[in-house]
This record gives C-alpha cells, sequence and structure tokens, in this order.
C-alpha cells in the first residue's frame, strides 16, 4: 500500500481549526501526524472512513434510521432538563441546528471543553 501525504491539513476537533498539519495516510487510515496537538492527533489516529456501526441503533439493537429519530425525539419530549453537548467535532451548520433545537426544547448547552 503506498504512502499519501496531505500537507495543510485543517483539524476541526475542538474548535482553533488549525491548518498546518500534514497528514500520512495508508489507504483510508491515517497512520501519523506532524503539527497536530494531543488531540488532533488522537482525533486524526482513532477515526475512519470504515463503516463499523449500522446507521442506528436502539437499545443497542439495529434499528432504522427513521425509527431512531422518533425513539430521540421521544427521549428529548420527556426529559426534564435535556443536555446538548459537544459539537467540536461538527461543522457551524450542524452547531447552529443544534443551538436552534436547544432553544426549542429547552435544553441546557455546554461543550467538551467545560472539563
Amino acid at each position: 500500500m503506498s504512502l499519501t501525504i496531505v500537507k495543510h491539513a485543517t483539524c476541526t476537533f475542538c474548535g482553533c481549526v488549525c491548518d498546518d498539519i500534514e497528514l500520512h495516510a495508508e489507504g483510508d487510515k491515517i497512520v501519523k501526524t506532524k503539527a497536530a496537538c494531543s488531540l488532533g492527533t488522537s482525533w486524526f489516529l482513532n477515526h475512519t472512513a470504515e463503516r463499523l456501526y449500522p446507521a442506528a441503533l436502539i437499545d443497542g439493537k439495529e434499528a432504522s434510521v427513521d425509527d431512531a429519530i422518533e425513539t430521540a425525539a421521544e427521549f428529548l419530549y420527556q426529559a426534564n432538563m435535556p443536555l446538548v453537548y459537544g459539537m467540536s467535532n461538527v461543522t457551524c451548520e450542524a452547531q447552529r441546528e443544534a443551538v436552534s433545537l436547544a432553544e426549542k426544547i429547552g435544553a441546557v448547552i455546554d461543550s467538551h471543553t467545560s472539563l
């Protein structure tokens, strides 16, 4: 398998959007990073293009996406104090949608940086 080197890769993990990272990949798997912090390195090395899980799970069992959405909506409807958490690893558009959902359901919003 040949080694592919990507220069000036951008990491979106923590929100700093570092864009000076070099990635070394063998096939679809990143095997080495240069100039990434420990969070970025872990993110790049541990994420994969492989599909390891079904599209949706309910109680640990494979389910349709429609059923999973319906189940999630019911959980949110029944929640006393829902939490929208994370969002460091998603696009600005996805963050906007998460904030909109949080406002509609009266949720608390937090990010991993509060740790």
